[in-house]
């Protein structure tokens, strides 16, 4: 009989991942599904085990009871660029990200050739300075009222998830999506909650493994400024009642 110890620890892994039984062999390289797996009918093998160190930093340790450490290097995870971009003359330099461009950064994100594609430029302001940026296009509404679907945030690359602040806002890059948000680490937990402004989107947790990159936004650019104040909006939106008004009077005549 396979160590019941193990077998449990390993549906408790595939259960707080969030995958069936059928989902977690095909990432696992294992066929159908691990349910004989799990009632201990065949071997948790040295390849599955090694798979789950890869691609999830579950600690094999623990799967046998001889380690409280779960997950390894959770707090270590580096989100450091996994490409850094130079002009011609091998300066750092800063690449825009769209929003169609985005949705192929996840599966590029190691690729060189792919960044060259995008538009780059340099920004000779002293806060831009001895660090990489990115800029990156938001999509949606999930970060109402501060940034709007259209706008350009620029970033700065962060190394350790350790380095990121609550009252901050980041470019958060999952193995397949990119998105900014507020990001949290809960005290005893090895989740990462990541928040958006907008509550209409509820908060949800994700695993450290999962993240690839993360930039904190510094600033951002936007293209709809123009010249309309809060006392002039006021004026617009009583005009429009008042036009509304005179509508609805002429109807009841």
């Amino acid at each position: 009989m396979e160590n019941e110890l193990a077998l449990k620890r390993f549906v408790e892994i595939r259960r707080e991942l969030g995958y069936t039984q059928v989902q977690f062999a095909a990432l696992l390289g294992v066929s159908n599904t691990t349910a004989d797996i799990e009632r201990g009918r065949t071997k948790l093998s040295g390849k599955v085990i090694a798979e789950l160190l890869k691609q999830f930093k579950v600690n094999p340790l623990w799967l046998y009871g001889d380690s409280e450490e779960k997950y390894l290097e959770t707090a270590k995870i580096s989100v450091i660029p996994k490409v850094v971009t130079v002009d011609n003359m091998e300066r750092d330099n800063m690449v825009l990200v769209n929003a169609k461009a985005a949705a192929g950064y996840p599966q590029n994100i190691q690729d060189t050739t792919w960044y060259q594609q995008l538009p780059a430029f340099d920004l000779p302001i002293p806060e831009f300075r001895n660090a990489t940026y990115r800029g990156f296009q938001v999509e949606g509404d999930s970060m109402l009222p501060n940034l709007r679907s259209g706008e350009w945030v620029l970033a700065k690359a962060v190394e350790h998830i350790d380095y990121v602040s609550a009252n901050k806002m980041y470019v958060v890059v999952l193995q397949d999506s990119v998105m900014v948000k507020k990001v949290e680490k809960r005290p005893n937990s090895n989740n990462i909650t990541l928040i958006s402004l907008n509550e209409n989107y509820p908060p949800y947790e994700i695993k450290p493994f999962q993240i690839q990159e993360i930039w904190e936004v510094s600033s951002k650019l936007t293209f709809n400024l123009d010249a309309t104040t809060e006392t002039g909006l006021l004026k617009q939106l009583q005009a429009s009642m008042d036009d509304l008004k005179r509508q609805l009077g002429q109807v009841k005549n």
